[in-house]
């Protein structure tokens, strides 16, 4: 089973986008995908048409150990969800007075055994919550648009991986970086794209995301790509990546 953090702390790289719709390409590829929302702002969880406010239970119960990991997982277009709320916000307030807090997720992780990926969304941010995953995770899959910021945060998230592995999760590794919103005509991405080669090599992933409107247009109809538009660039995109996630195997 591969556990792969999602994360940036840079927000609106498109995380949200890439663990929905990876996972789903990844599903179409006959894999057996759980999808964890671990943002507050449950964009994942609305993204797939599941109204958190409505459930009894989300993400935050796992983590605050009231209940099992598979005790909330739904059920959308062949992927396994276990949604978050805006409850946890104050989930996170509440771990930091809680013992092994670094470690819940992995925990509750530990029961679980019959997935091919479990990809986790997480917050903009290198929080609680996000350590939690860094801390569950084998590996690392990171957003980024082509832009300069882009240089700066992901030499900021690297210091944390480093921290991490020294810390509470020796053996975490990056999967890869994956260029989003990319315009291969324009010269800023072009250039941003290359300064990040020459710092990451093999691990700038091949596949890009090309910014898409349908990409943009799915969550309002809480659906992934390739239900609501099989035929656009960013199906054949995120299809791409799961195809090159699959052929890499694990770092």
């Amino acid at each position: 089973m591969r556990t792969i953090a999602v994360l940036n702390q840079k927000g609106g790289v498109g995380k949200t986008s890439t663990s929905v719709n990876l996972g789903a390409g990844l599903a179409l590829q006959k894999q057996r995908v759980l999808l964890l929302d671990l943002d507050p702002q449950a964009h994942l969880t609305y993204s797939l048409g599941i109204m958190a406010h409505e459930l009894p239970r989300t993400m935050g119960a796992v983590l605050m150990r009231e209940c099992p990991l598979a005790g909330v997982v739904a059920g959308v277009n062949g992927l396994d969800v276990v949604p978050a709320s805006v409850e946890l916000a104050g989930t996170e307030v509440d771990l930091a007075g809680e013992e092994n807090r670094e470690t819940r997720l992995r925990d509750a992780l530990s029961e679980v055994r019959d997935y091919d990926f479990v990809l986790m969304d997480c917050p903009p941010n290198l929080g609680l919550l996000t350590l939690n995953a860094m801390t569950a995770a084998g590996e690392i899959l990171v957003p980024v648009q082509p832009e300069f910021l882009a240089l700066q945060s992901l030499g900021k998230l690297m210091e944390t991986v480093k921290a991490i592995r020294k810390g509470w999760n020796p053996g975490l590794k990056l999967t890869g970086v994956v260029m989003t919103r990319y315009h291969r005509h324009k010269r800023l991405n072009r250039e941003t794209r290359q300064s990040i080669r020459e710092y990451f090599g093999e691990a700038l992933l091949e596949t890009t995301i090309r910014d898409n409107i349908s990409l943009a247009e799915a969550p309002s109809f809480g659906q992934d790509i390739f239900t609501y538009k099989p035929r656009s660039h960013g199906a054949d995109d995120y299809r791409n990546l799961a195809l090159e996630l699959l052929r890499r195997g694990a770092p």
